[in-house]
């Protein structure tokens, strides 16, 4: 049998870490995970909220370095668990429980995104030497 997600999205909200009572780490978050497509009435993509959660030593480490917006890439498992709620109805959850995180972005890299987006003037390489629609002496274009 095989059950293996990858996942690719942005924290909603920073981590919880918990321990339980044996002392074994455990880190929950959510990932926004933009679909593929656009709404058809409102021209907007959708996002899905996905629930992840890590344990031991992944869950530390998403605890410590990951926060509310930071792109992250999630190698796991999804689980289906049924549970009771405080009022006593019988409830379903599905999560992916994270084999793996990975940085999806840098905090620099983030930063000059961010720099790029608010700046229309900046452009990226040189600028080009020749206009390469028009035709060369003899007729023929450069490639």
């Amino acid at each position: 049998m095989l059950n293996k997600i990858f996942l690719q999205g942005r924290l909603v909200a920073d981590p919880e870490l918990r321990t339980t009572q044996s002392g074994v780490a455990v880190s929950s978050f959510r990932l926004a995970v933009d679909r593929d497509f656009r709404d058809k009435s409102t021209g907007e993509k959708k996002a899905d909220f996905i629930n992840i959660v890590a344990w031991r030593k992944t869950g530390e480490f998403v605890s410590k370095f990951f926060t509310k917006g930071r792109m992250a890439i999630v190698e796991g498992k999804l689980q289906i668990r049924d549970y009771i709620d405080r009022d006593g109805n019988k409830r379903t959850a599905a999560e992916v429980v994270a084999d793996s995180v990975y940085f999806g972005d840098s905090r620099q890299s983030g930063d000059a995104q961010r720099t790029l987006s608010a700046s229309p003037a900046y452009s990226v390489g040189p600028k080009p030497q020749a206009d390469f629609t028009e035709p060369l002496d003899d007729g023929e274009l450069p490639f």
